[in-house]
């Protein structure tokens, strides 16, 4: 992107999934800060910015790790090595496991965190080269549940919507996200729109949660539902569409399949079943199915709340459904749009970072596709392993079972965001060597690893994001990493050179890997053929599908504009799924249901933004919110602490009562790990379970009792 300044540089912001263009300036004197604000030339944040891109220039030097560490045991300290004898560990132990355990004793868990060319030679060196595709990502735990969605319901991953339907859309309908929060810019864009609108019929907002968060200041219908009931209201809205007549007939006789197993599944699914189920009147269950069905386009929007569901690949197979019905697909403010959560988990499916995936937006279990990725890295027949790999809690397992002898953690903290953690932490306590690719020291995950190397991180390598429009960011190093630090992609492709695989990782830059990725992807609907570094800086950041040829601007805004899907017939399938509910639902002994979710102040956990003493200081604490009547039967107090407990463990909380939240379901933020002042480990409380289809774990919802603590 051409236009910066003298000596700044240019990037995308590397928390949250909108992709935030920033503008960065170098430290006005030594030992300063680098400064940050919107990019004003940034397609899709138009030079917006929230408070923790703001504030990511003062987190760059603050305690990191500058060489690589190790030690035999957890219970000893660190000694610091080089790089020499971090490689001759990791190689040792790669062919030592591969004789006794073969490859699937080697899984790796990365991160959205991620750039793309981290993703693609990991991919590479784990599924390619070394025949295991254990490669799992922390975009399980956030994304997983939107991946299989889409694919089930439209052929493909893949968000066929865009940021601009924000200006555009006449009913934007939000389930199971916390936007004011969790993607703040993209809220503001819509907060200015509601605000000018001249006539409320140009816009109508209607929100979908158990809790009343921030979000909540724009809804014109909000839907107060019990948790784990997503799915049965978005039945019973259907089921008002087809009794209105409010559905596009045309449309679902040319673009879709499998309407009338949907429709018959409908009928079950009566305004008073659904009413009584979800907690809230018939009358706003009329009114929201009247809305979506007289709108002209109808946006919807979610995120976690959707995803982290025993049902997320259902939930969000039910709301393409409602889109399909009416025909709301493909046009401009229609459409079904996952908001991701991590700045480059939509790149990282791109780039098959997933366990069951490939890149190019194709699956392990298809074997064309396997064949495919053989000849493009030059590897021989079958030497892609036709068994999806482990995703990251099938890793936890398999460390209990002693069958994984490495497990490589890159740009994640699993020991704060994994759900079950004393479980977590005695499974890792198993393997033999627990490897931590990370930029910060102490963090969570560095106390049960035994080797760690320092990786430089966002600011100081070159390569691109794709944010949840699909748009590709060109992010480059614009400082020199700390000590011995070394780009991901660096480290994999130097062992992949070690370990005898030199033709196949004997790059020299950056660009040169994302030059071999987007060639994988032509033709495919993640078409980054036409895409390359110096094109991105040049001409900014472009949407895909970006075919070969496509000019600089002219890449694919919406997807499936004709009415046509990546399914085998080229039409998109309806889904009746059965809801089932909450995995671990309340009881006598656990009566209340604990969600958990995020504060715009933090990112995820704390690794940056609990360096930044602003942040800190606008969530001082972890706060459990209680309503006042669950607050009263446990004889809680403001301000006071409660015990929570699960059939998990326990932890206490400092109180704060509000009506916010509704009665039997009570919230802690999910940030404040076991290395954080005043910890606070909410995902101690949290079951495995989850969706069967997705395995994207239920984070949202597990059944607690709650105590009061005399201090």
């Amino acid at each position: 992107m051409s236009g910066a300044e003298s000596g700044n540089a240019r990037a995308q912001c590397p928390y949250c999934g909108v992709g935030c263009g920033l503008d960065l300036k170098p430290p006005a004197e030594l030992g300063g800060s680098w400064t940050a604000r919107g990019d004003r030339q940034h397609p899709s944040s138009l030079g917006q910015v929230c408070i923790k891109g703001a504030t990511v220039g003062e987190t760059l030097d603050r305690g990191r790790l500058t060489t690589p560490l190790y030690r035999e045991r957890t219970d000893e300290t660190f000694t610091p090595i080089d790089w020499e004898q971090a490689f001759e560990i990791l190689v040792r132990q790669i062919q030592n496991v591969r004789a006794e355990l073969g490859p699937q004793g080697l899984a790796m868990y990365g991160s959205g965190q991620f750039l793309t060319e981290d993703y693609y030679l990991a991919q590479k060196l784990f599924k390619g080269a070394l025949g295991s595709n254990n490669f799992d990502a922390n975009s399980r735990l956030c994304m997983s549940s939107a991946v299989s969605g889409y694919a089930r319901s439209l052929g493909s991953d893949g968000p066929p919507c865009c940021y601009d339907d924000l200006d555009v859309a006449d009913t934007v309908f939000v389930i199971g996200a916390n936007i004011a929060e969790c993607h703040p810019v993209l809220f503001q864009r819509l907060v200015k729109r509601h605000r000018k609108r001249r006539d409320p019929d140009e816009l109508r907002v209607v929100v979908v949660d158990p809790r009343e968060t921030a979000t909540i200041g724009i809804a014109d219908h909000y839907l107060a539902i019990h948790p784990g009931t997503d799915l049965v209201l978005l039945h019973g809205m259907g089921h008002l569409l087809l009794k209105q007549a409010a559905i596009d007939y045309s449309f679902i006789e040319q673009a879709t399949e499998g309407f009338t197993a949907y429709a018959a599944l409908l009928q079950e699914w009566t305004p008073s079943r659904v009413a009584q189920l979800c907690g809230i009147s018939e009358e706003q269950l009329q009114e929201v199915a009247r809305l979506w069905g007289r709108s002209r386009a109808v946006l919807s929007l979610w995120s976690m709340g959707v995803n982290q569901s025993a049902e997320g690949s259902a939930t969000v197979s039910g709301i393409i459904n409602l889109h399909l019905l009416t025909g709301q697909i493909g046009r401009p403010g229609a459409g079904p749009f996952s908001l991701t959560g991590q700045p480059n988990a939509m790149g990282g499916r791109e780039a098959g970072g997933l366990a069951q995936l490939l890149p190019g937006y194709r699956a392990v279990a298809e074997p064309t596709h396997r064949a495919e990725l053989e000849r493009h890295w030059g590897l021989a027949p079958g030497a892609i392993s036709a068994e999806p790999g482990l995703d990251v809690w099938r890793q936890i397992e398999a460390m209990e079972r002693d069958q994984l002898g490495l497990w490589w953690v890159a740009a994640t903290n699993p020991l704060v965001s994994l759900p079950f953690l004393d479980r977590v932490r005695a499974a890792v306590a198993r393997c033999p060597l627990v490897v931590l690719s990370e930029a910060y020291v102490g963090t969570e995950t560095e106390a049960v690893a035994h080797l760690v190397l320092p990786a430089a991180q966002w600011s100081e390598k070159a390569g691109v994001m794709t944010n949840s429009e699909r748009r590709v960011t060109l992010c480059s190093a614009f400082r020199a990493p700390p000590g011995e630090a070394r780009p991901d992609w660096a480290v994999f492709a130097e062992l992949g050179r070690r370990l005898g695989f030199v033709e196949l990782f004997s790059y020299g830059s950056s660009a040169e890997v994302y030059d071999e990725f987007t060639a994988c992807t032509r033709g495919r609907l993640c078409d980054h053929g036409g895409l390359s570094h110096p094109l991105l800086a040049e001409h900014g950041p472009q949407q895909w599908p970006f075919p070969l040829g496509t000019r600089p601007g002219g890449g694919g805004s919406r997807l499936y504009t004709e009415g046509r899907f990546p399914t085998p017939s080229g039409r998109a399938r309806f889904l009746a799924d059965q809801p089932l509910g909450l995995a671990e639902p309340p009881d006598d002994d656990y009566p209340l249901v604990l969600t958990v979710g995020r504060h715009l102040s933090q990112w995820h956990t704390m690794t940056r933004t609990g360096k930044v003493e602003r942040l800190l200081a606008m969530e001082p604490e972890p706060l459990l919110e209680v309503h006042p009547d669950d607050a009263e039967l446990a004889a809680l107090r403001e301000g006071g602490l409660a015990l929570i407990s699960s059939r998990r463990g326990s932890l206490t909380a400092t109180v704060t009562i509000t009506r916010r939240i509704r009665p039997g379901t009570v919230f802690l933020p999910m940030h404040w790990g076991a290395a954080q002042a005043t910890p606070c480990e909410a995902n101690r409380l949290m079951h495995e379970l989850g969706c069967p289809i997705s395995r994207q774990p239920e984070l949202k919802a597990a059944a607690v009792f709650l105590e009061a603590v005399d201090v």
